[in-house]
């Protein structure tokens, strides 16, 4: 029998800076760069969060922030809720700065729990 939690909804949230005008290329390479980074957190803490969103259809959303400061509150406050996070620091190859915060991969996980922290985010 499976336990409640691995039926429950799960999804992962990808929170972009508009600040940086970022191509979409660019923009498109960051946000993949987040997903996968933040998906391997949860298979390594969230097992049963991981392999419950990957038999749900891997559902991704893709939201947008002002700045950096918002990006790194959204990441200290999904840590405090325990939700596998991966913020991605430009190489600074192309069109960025090195080190320079582009976005941040929230879960899979609980959909109710990330909606918490991401729900008055608006989409891309």
């Amino acid at each position: 029998m499976q336990r409640q939690d691995q039926l429950s909804e799960k999804k992962q949230v990808i929170v972009v800076r508009t600040d940086l005008k970022m191509g979409k290329g660019k923009m498109a390479a960051q946000v993949a760069h987040a997903s996968l980074g933040a998906a391997e957190v949860s298979l390594l803490k969230n097992p049963d969060w991981y392999e419950s969103w990957k038999g749900q259809g891997q559902a991704k959303v893709v939201l947008k922030v002002g700045g950096e400061a918002e990006l790194e509150e959204l990441q200290r406050k999904a840590r405090g809720l325990g939700l596998p996070v991966s913020l991605i620091q430009d190489a600074g190859l192309t069109q960025l700065e090195p080190g320079t915060a582009t976005c941040l991969g929230i879960g899979p996980g609980p959909s109710d729990l990330i909606d918490k922290l991401t729900g008055k985010l608006k989409l891309l």
